[in-house]
């Protein structure tokens, strides 16, 4: 069995990517109500503070700092892959190992990492998951992707009265 290496900072934060297993699916934009309720459950339970997050119908990335003392961001994407797995209505191609397990093989078992060296970095991956739908021809905008967390900050900002510009 494979051992995976991973910096677990408490308090710290990271860049994640999780994948689904067929790269051609839509299945994370097809089932955006399921995956915003599981997330929601998950982070209730074990609290993260998102900083940047973007769902393209394949892959999500994300960065978020967990709470002092806490680094066990493992624990979130299980739950949040399995649950969202058990409850998406969309079938996969499970390998025979996945099947065994029962899993439906609509996603990949692992998820990316990166822990966050600084605030360069910091700024670097937040506008990384802004632009990503930009990145992927999916619209001309980060404002345009409607499943991503630039349209909050700008609420954000249009609420204080501030402008992105």
């Amino acid at each position: 069995m494979s051992r995976y290496r991973r910096l677990y900072v408490p308090g710290g934060t990271y860049f994640f990517t999780v994948t689904l297993a067929d790269r051609s699916a839509t299945t994370l934009v097809d089932e955006i109500d399921l995956l915003r309720s599981v997330y929601g459950a998950v982070v209730r339970e074990h609290p993260v503070t998102c900083n940047a997050m973007v769902v393209l119908p394949d892959h999500i990335h994300a960065v978020w700092t967990l709470p002092e003392g806490d680094a066990d961001f493992s624990i979130r994407w299980k739950k949040i892959k399995g649950r969202f797995s058990k409850g998406c209505q969309a079938t996969g191609n499970p390998s025979p190992s996945k099947a065994a397990r029962g899993e439906k093989g609509i996603r990949q078992r692992r998820f990316w990492e990166h822990a966050i060296r600084d605030q360069t970095d910091f700024q670097r991956h937040v506008e990384y998951c802004w632009w990503n739908p930009v990145k992927h021809g999916l619209v001309s905008a980060p404002e345009a992707w409607e499943y991503s967390s630039f349209r909050r900050v700008g609420e954000t900002h249009a609420a204080k009265g501030e402008t992105d510009a």
